[in-house]
């Protein structure tokens, strides 16, 4: 068992991380033209984050992947009612590589990369919300 301050620190560093995953694509979407692929990659990472930060909390260990259904199936066995907001989160797991290099058939859109940003930062609140003050930050 980790230590609870340990936990603690890491629970927050790990948030910390995925606020910066959200503020990256808030700055993204917002320039013209929109760096929309870098923004899909971002809420990615964003929710990807959050839930590493859950599991870190719960001094649950997980393994080095950016599959959404492998990380929200855990956070959902830890606590079922997180199960409809990383349910949609899942289908972000494509952006950890998807456009992120040449050859991709299509091209994102803005409306794609503001729809995913509402769904990272629902997953961030999700989790943000059961977690206790001391490491909310």
């Amino acid at each position: 068992m980790t230590p609870k301050l340990f936990r603690e620190d890491e629970t927050r560093q790990w948030l910390l991380c995925a606020q910066e995953d959200l503020s990256a694509v808030e700055a993204l979407v917002s320039v013209y033209p929109p760096l929309v692929r870098g923004a899909l990659f971002h809420c990615q990472q964003a929710a990807e984050k959050a839930m590493k930060a859950f599991l870190v909390w719960h001094d649950e260990p997980f393994a080095k992947t950016h599959n959404l259904t492998a990380l929200g199936d855990q956070c959902v066995a830890i606590d079922q009612t997180l199960e409809g907001t990383v349910g949609e989160s899942v289908k972000l797991t494509r952006f950890a590589i998807r456009f992120r290099y040449p050859g991709e058939p299509e091209r994102p859109t803005i409306e794609e990369a503001r729809h995913w940003l509402a769904a990272a930062r629902s997953v961030f609140a999700a989790i943000l919300d059961r977690l206790p003050e001391q490491v909310r930050g």
